[in-house]
């Protein structure tokens, strides 16, 4: 079944490999606020200078820099000039114009003098400092001209490229079509969650944990019926999720008896990339893809205990998911920080465990949160990242400098 026990970088580095090769998906377009979130399918490029003129950062006095040379300067006010409402102004030596902030310089003016210092007398104002040339203001097209590529296509929108796009005077965008992501939660110990559990059974939490993960990562998830762990019920629900572009499995990848998930998925012509990872938590992940007509399937089987199914989906799934809505990539954020107290753990795993990163004006601090194994939900949802723990470490020293992965 393909590769066994892969280290974390090796995995890592199999499903971005995974990712690069996903073929581009289909375009559709969508009005401006829409696509907030969304994966843009187009370049964008300045339609003109940005700013389109010399723009006041200040409120003040726009002044020629020769002016000022000798203080206090007395120059006589021709004119004001308000944001967005520009007067053929042009300064001759002597001369100044009232400006605010926004508004374009007149022509002949090498700057803006703050109002704070200046002074008015009647029609002149005096000034008390002197000015450089090319202060207080932004020049035409520092930010970009005309035909700059502004945005480029597979970037994930946010607020500041809605901006863009709007500057531009893009009131629709192209985008790529969001990947529908199946969900598939597996075994006999779960129901649904407006039932009343059994002492022996749990409500299906992963299936909608992972569900809000997809929706954050650009998915749109398919949420199907809880699976018992018998093998014709698994193989008729992985044939009618054959329709989304890509299966989520979770729970019954383990080695216990009654955990079929990976000879179903052999039986259906699964072609198994990886059946393992040295991490805690989420060591049997598995990652691979089943035939269809119309291209290949791609697949994870993420373990059931549900801190095992967050982690792995942020290591794993997401970059996958990323790739088949169009994006560029799903980076890992890692952050550095002071561990604050002494921590021993068994070597040989690369660990993801759950921890609260608190920072102050002095220094940025990361604790462990005590928990109870890779069902504590209670643990995970303290936490506001995990420390990372290197296969080769048998202690965390308090006040050593640790990694830690950063929680979307």
């Amino acid at each position: 079944m393909g590769n066994e026990s892969l280290s974390f970088d090796e995995a890592r580095a199999l499903v971005e490999g995974f990712a690069a090769l996903v073929r581009e998906p289909e375009k559709e377009h969508v009005a401006l606020l829409d696509a907030d979130g969304r994966v843009l399918a187009e370049e964008l490029r300045a339609d003109r200078d940005f700013p389109p003129f010399h723009r006041a950062t200040r409120d003040g006095f726009a002044v020629r820099a020769a002016d000022t040379a000798t203080l206090p300067s007395k120059l006589r006010v021709i004119g004001e000039i308000a944001a967005g409402h520009a007067r053929e102004i042009a300064l001759n030596a002597g001369e100044a114009a009232e400006i605010m902030t926004g508004a374009p310089l007149p022509d002949g003016a090498d700057g803006v003098v703050m109002v704070e210092y200046t002074r008015r007398d009647g029609e002149f104002v005096v000034l008390d400092r002197a000015m450089r040339a090319g202060e207080n203001f932004v020049p035409r097209g520092a930010e970009a001209r005309a035909g700059d590529l502004l945005l480029e296509a597979r970037e994930r929108l946010n607020p500041a490229a809605i901006a863009i796009a709007a500057s531009v005077g893009k009131a629709s965008l192209a985008v790529f079509r969001r990947p529908v992501a199946a969900i598939l939660a597996t075994g006999d110990e779960l129901v649904e969650v407006g039932e009343n559990p059994l002492p022996a059974q749990i409500r299906n939490s992963n299936g909608y944990s992972i569900a809000a993960q997809v929706r954050r990562a650009g998915g749109d998830p398919m949420v199907l019926p809880i699976v018992r762990d018998h093998e014709d019920a698994i193989r008729s629900a992985v044939s009618s999720a054959k329709s989304a572009d890509l299966l989520i499995l979770s729970g019954g990848v383990s080695m216990g008896k009654y955990d079929l998930v990976e000879q179903v998925l052999a039986s259906e012509g699964a072609q198994f990339r990886m059946t393992g990872a040295k991490i805690q938590p989420g060591k049997p992940i598995v990652f691979g893809t089943l035939p269809r007509e119309y291209g290949d399937l791609p697949f994870f089987g993420l373990p059931g205990n549900p801190i095992s199914t967050m982690v792995t989906f942020d290591l794993f799934v997401a970059p996958v998911l990323a790739a088949l809505g169009g994006a560029k990539d799903a980076p890992l954020r890692f952050a550095h920080a002071k561990i604050a107290e002494d921590f021993k753990v068994a070597p040989g795993l690369t660990r993801f465990l759950p921890a609260v990163l608190a920072s102050s004006a002095a220094e940025t601090r990361v604790s462990v949160v005590p928990w109870h194994g890779s069902g504590d939900l209670a643990a995970v949802v303290k936490a506001n990242c995990y420390l990372v723990v290197p296969p080769d470490a048998a202690v965390l020293a308090k006040d050593s400098m640790v990694s830690v992965l950063l929680k979307d």
